[in-house]
C-alpha cells in the first residue's frame, strides 16, 4: 500500500507581510496567513484526506498552520511531532531586516547570492545546503519510514526546509531547487511507494 505525504508551507506570517527576513525568529501568522491555513484544511478535507501523523517545526507559525489545518479537517486530536530540524533556514545577521534595507546595506547582488545560491550562507546564518543537511536526515529517519509503511503523513514547515524535502522527493539538482518557490498555504500531495520512491505528485489549489 502506497503512503501519502502532504507538505504545506505555513501561511503568511506577520514578518512575511512586512518583507522581513524571519529565519528562526518565532513570529505568528498574519490574518491572511490564518485564512491560508484554514483554506488548506478545507481543500484537504474536500479531497478526502485523513492523516495518521503530523510533523512540524519548533516555530509557532508552522505549528499554528498545522493546528488550523487539522481543525478544518476534523482531526484536531492528531498525534504531532515538533522538531527544530524542520525549522526555517537561519538567516543569521539578516534576521529582522527589511529585504530592501538589506539590499541597500550589502548590495542587490550580494543579498541575491545569499538568498538564492545553494551553498553561500549569509553572515552568521545557514545556506540552503546547511538547511538540507539537517532536514533530509531527519526526514529519512523519522518521516519516511512512516510513509513507506503506508501511512498518510502531513508536514507543515517553511519555504526552505520544504525546498530541501522537495529536492529529494522530485530528484532536483542543486541548480533546479534554486528555481523552486513554494506558495504559502498550498498543499503538495505526494504518493510514495514502499521503497520510498515518489510515484505521484499534485498541488491542491482552489
Amino acid at each position: 500500500m502506497d503512503g501519502i505525504l502532504v507538505l504545506v508551507r505555513h501561511g503568511e506570517s506577520e514578518w512575511n507581510k512586512l518583507n522581513l527576513f524571519t529565519g528562526w525568529r518565532d513570529v505568528d501568522l498574519s490574518e491572511k496567513g490564518v485564512e491560508e491555513a484554514r483554506r488548506a484544511g478545507t481543500l484537504l478535507k474536500r479531497d478526502g484526506l485523513r492523516f495518521d501523523l503530523g510533523f512540524t517545526s519548533a516555530l509557532k507559525r508552522a505549528q499554528r498552520t498545522l493546528d488550523l489545518i487539522l481543525e478544518e479537517t476534523g482531526q484536531a486530536d492528531l498525534s504531532i511531532v515538533r522538531d527544530q530540524a524542520l525549522n526555517e533556514r537561519d538567516y543569521g545577521d539578516l534576521v529582522g531586516l527589511n529585504k530592501d534595507d538589506a539590499r541597500q546595506r550589502w548590495g542587490e547582488e550580494q543579498v541575491h547570492i545569499w538568498r538564492r545560491s545553494y551553498d553561500v550562507p549569509p553572515p552568521g546564518g545557514e545556506s540552503l545546503k546547511d538547511t538540507a543537511a539537517r532536514v533530509i536526515p531527519y526526514y529519512e529517519a523519522k518521516i519516511l519510514p512512516e510513509v513507506k509503511a503506508g501511512k498518510s503523513v502531513i508536514v507543515a514547515a517553511h519555504g526552505n526546509s520544504l525546498r530541501a524535502l522537495v529536492m529529494v522527493l522530485d530528484k532536483l539538482s542543486q541548480e533546479e531547487v534554486l528555481q523552486l518557490n513554494l506558495a504559502t498555504g498550498v498543499p503538495l500531495i505526494y504518493r510514495v511507494d514502499s521503497d520510498g520512491v515518489t510515484i505521484g505528485k499534485r498541488e491542491l489549489t482552489v
